[in-house]
């Protein structure tokens, strides 16, 4: 991917749409339960990019802060759109699918495995990392 590519994405509804100055960093598999309740899926892939790369284009994403962490949704349909750790400021995470091409975007680990749900599956031949696992050398 080019370094100075422009990435778009959006909701469902299409009242929130963004667009993010790549190169996207990595995407990863999170199985966390505060991603699962948030998201009531029972993984969800983010796509990382370096802070500051984010701007809304169309309407404006409602922020919640909950355990000191930051989620952008949809405030018409709900969509997840974006994670933001304060204790990992470089870093913020996009939801994957709500890129225009989230399929180029294919998750090299899954993380926080130890809240995969029991019937949960794996993504098999990728990297796992628990909670307390280092963080992968990319990030």
């Amino acid at each position: 991917m080019n370094p100075e590519s422009i990435l778009s994405g959006g909701c469902l509804c299409g009242a929130v749409r963004y667009k993010v100055q790549g190169p996207a960093v990595q995407t990863t598999l999170c199985h966390c339960e505060d991603c699962r309740r948030a998201s009531g899926a029972p993984v969800v892939a983010w796509t990382f990019f370096r802070s500051g790369a984010l701007s809304w284009e169309k309407g404006s994403a409602k922020l919640v802060v909950f355990a000191e962490r930051e989620r952008s949704f949809c405030g018409d349909c709900g969509t997840p759109l974006m994670f933001y750790d304060p204790g990992i400021p470089e870093w913020f995470e996009i939801n994957t699918n709500t890129l225009d091409d989230p399929e180029v975007h294919a998750p090299s680990d899954e993380c926080w495995t130890e809240d995969r749900l029991p019937w949960g599956l794996s993504a098999g031949g990728i990297p796992s990392f628990h909670r307390e696992a280092p963080l992968p050398d990319v990030l």
